[in-house]
């Protein structure tokens, strides 16, 4: 190995080990430990990794993802060394306000990051899902001659994410789906937080990939760039021949470089200290002021040349490619731009209409797949899928064609794996090209929480479809029946969260989710048939408000004012309840209120408008009540309590949820 590869491995250590000493927090030992490998595969010498610092959105860039990405200053000084539009400066207010350089890479902050990492187990399902995209995209646009999808996902990971049970979910697709170009380069070093991993993590990883379908590359040495960069050209050839994923196994010492915590936990998660920096200096030849990197390092370090030459290349053949197929290349520029089709919005207004004369009553279930193939008609980019319960989430539409290792398709069948799938979503979305879609039972989304979090953070365009959304589902009982769900997820920020009552609403929240740029949703659906509610034009416009006046039941002797609110299937209860209660005196406005984050963001005057102030208030939805009292509601009829197993009707008999309960709650409150 020349001296200068092994000094730009170096010069990752030192501005790591610098950095997370300035800002006295971080981990320095992985990026320490990994620089090695950092330097095999992103030397541009070598011309393994495709990107172009100078357009970091360059669609047909490799992705690279710091599944590990506590050891976020690996990234930080590859983008800094390469050069990337993150200086120095950047480097040095690492963990700071406001800083590019967060403790855990954050997709949006700096260019270069492809996604937010830090939940370990994450990163390399993101990554599964960014190398479908890949696939998929090739499949559905290359032609012979003219290939303009061509790019590989590569993934740094840890001990830690293979801990993570969301690893054995990725793992396990990659391999059926023979995700030829992931490459996934493994830090095993042996040391975790807790200190040497062998007592809760003895794994034969080897073997367990093997099962996956994955090529696996042992015993590699991980300080040793040269035998690195020889894995990675048996691991391109493993792409080449599509045989599969690959993952390469690279033995390492955590916190590589310093004499006396290298290959101990010392060196895991807190600053290296003053005296030991100065050892490690000494002790790797780095002979530079802290924050100081001598310019060869950064000439041989600057991929800006090559990789503005492989984006001409490849813009180049697109040229080519658009002439040949104009009509294929505007439609891979739209969807790589993420921009919908200029007749989506006359798609979503004709089906509404539609909706409105058949006024069916159905399931909520079965309105979102009806929508979902009037939409599917109109995006191309539609990636839908289940997790193994697609006659139930009702996510496949009647064009749609399953995906196969062998076979482009646009629905997935993910497996009992809810947390890959949302996850392999994330990474989806983050890809581009495809609007991803996938659905379990509300209750499960537990399972998926984590994931449905980094979407909200990342702000990114995913749709996550619950259906049984309720006591409602009946008979499989308290372990089916979601209470707490649709209240808790209304709690992530940023992510809108749909609880549609009928076609419309249905419709309308769909069009609403596929609409949205800046963060994903979820759709709430119902297993059992819900009556369809008539509206007028302006009313059907106010759905996309989040929350509307569905009904003013005027009483002719008034006696009262009050307003119920509800949200999907109670939305039928308070109406019916409104006309009992017209007939005792009392004046009801009923407000529909399918998405209360929607509503949030509305004007102050238009919220006032909606729920009338100085009137009474209840609220009614078949689950806990925590988010209902925003509204300053006098009462609130919810479950406090988990289901019980039996028939729908008996089960909303038993919890109140009934034309009774609702009339009897708003007299007692406007008694009071």
């Amino acid at each position: 190995m020349s001296a200068n590869v092994k000094q730009m491995a170096n010069a990752i250590r030192a501005l790591s080990m610098d950095a997370v000493q300035k800002a006295n927090s971080g981990h320095p030992g992985m990026p320490m430990g990994m620089a090695d490998i950092a330097t095999a595969l992103w030397n541009p010498a070598n011309g393994f990794l495709k990107h172009n610092p100078t357009d970091a959105k360059w669609v047909d860039r490799d992705r690279f993802v710091l599944s590990n990405g506590h050891g976020s200053m690996l990234i930080y000084s590859l983008l800094h060394l390469t050069g990337y539009n993150l200086s120095m400066d950047d480097i040095k207010n690492f963990r700071q306000l406001h800083s590019k350089t967060a403790g855990h890479p954050e997709y949006g902050y700096a260019d270069g990051i492809e996604t937010t990492t830090g939940p370990l187990g994450q990163g390399i399902t993101n990554a599964v899902g960014m190398a479908l995209s890949e696939k998929l995209l090739a499949q559905e646009f290359n032609k012979d001659g003219h290939t303009i999808v061509d790019h590989k996902t590569w993934v740094f990971l840890g001990d830690g994410c293979l801990m993570e049970g969301i690893s054995h979910e990725a793992a396990s697709l990659a391999g059926v789906w023979r995700l030829s170009k992931l490459i996934a380069l493994y830090d095993d070093n042996s040391i975790s937080i807790d200190g040497r991993v062998t007592p809760w993590f003895d794994d034969k990883t080897p073997e367990r990939m093997e099962a996956y379908g994955w090529n696996v590359i042992r015993s590699v040495d991980g300080h040793d760039a040269g035998a690195v960069a020889k894995a990675i050209e048996q691991a391109n050839a493993n792409a080449a021949a599509d045989k599969g994923p690959t993952l390469i196994c690279c033995k390492t010492r955590i916190g590589e470089g310093s004499p006396h915590f290298a290959d101990t936990d010392k060196v895991h998660g807190a600053p290296l200290g003053h005296d030991e920096i100065a050892a490690t200096r000494a002790h790797i030849g780095w002979d530079y002021e802290p924050f100081v990197v001598p310019q060869d390092i950064y000439d041989a370090w600057n991929s800006t040349q090559t990789g503005a030459q492989a984006q001409a290349k490849w813009q180049k053949t697109f040229d080519a490619y658009s002439k040949k197929f104009p009509k294929e290349a505007a439609e891979f520029t739209r969807r790589m731009n993420g921009e919908l089709p200029a007749n989506f919005d006359q798609a979503v207004e004709e089906y509404l209409k539609v909706c409105a004369e058949k006024a069916e009553t159905i399931g909520t279930r079965k309105a979102s797949q009806n929508a979902i193939g009037v939409y599917a008609k109109v995006l191309p980019e539609f990636l839908g899928g289940s997790a193994d319960l697609t006659g139930s989430n009702l996510t496949n539409w009647p064009e749609c064609k399953p995906v196969r290792a062998d076979s482009w398709g646009n629905h997935i069948n993910y497996g009992v794996r809810e947390f890959g799938m949302s996850a392999m979503m994330n990474g989806i979305a983050l890809h581009g090209g495809y609007l991803p879609f996938g659905a379990t039972f509300l209750t499960f989304a537990d399972y998926s929480r984590n994931a449905l979090r980094m979407a909200a953070l990342m702000k990114i365009r995913s749709i996550f479809v619950f259906t049984h959304d309720s006591i409602g589902l009946g008979e499989d009982g308290p372990t089916h029946q979601p209470v707490e769900h649709v209240a808790s997820l209304r709690l992530i920020p940023n992510l809108d969260v749909w609880r549609p009552c009928d076609t419309t609403e249905s419709a309308a929240a769909w069009g609403a989710a596929i609409k949205r740029v800046d963060g994903p949703a979820a759709l709430i659906f119902s297993r059992q048939n819900l009556p369809f509610m008539k509206r007028n034009a302006t009313q059907t416009k106010n759905i996309f408000k989040g929350g509307y006046v569905l009904r003013d039941v005027k009483a002719d002797n008034e006696k009262a004012n009050i307003v119920l609110m509800a949200t999907g299937s109670e939305v039928d209860l308070i109406v019916k309840a409104a006309d009992v209660l017209a007939a005792k005196g009392v004046s009801t406005r009923v407000v529909s209120m399918p998405c209360t984050d929607v509503f949030a963001r509305q004007s102050d005057a238009y919220k006032k408008s909606v729920l009338t102030e100085g009137v009474a208030r209840v609220a009614v939805e078949a689950g806990v009540t925590d988010t209902w009292w925003r509204y300053n509601c006098n009462a609130v009829i919810g479950l406090e309590r988990f289901g019980e197993s039996a028939p729908a009707g008996e089960l909303f008999k038993l919890f109140g949820f009934t034309v009774d309960n609702v009339v009897n709650t708003a007299l007692s409150v406007l008694q009071k």
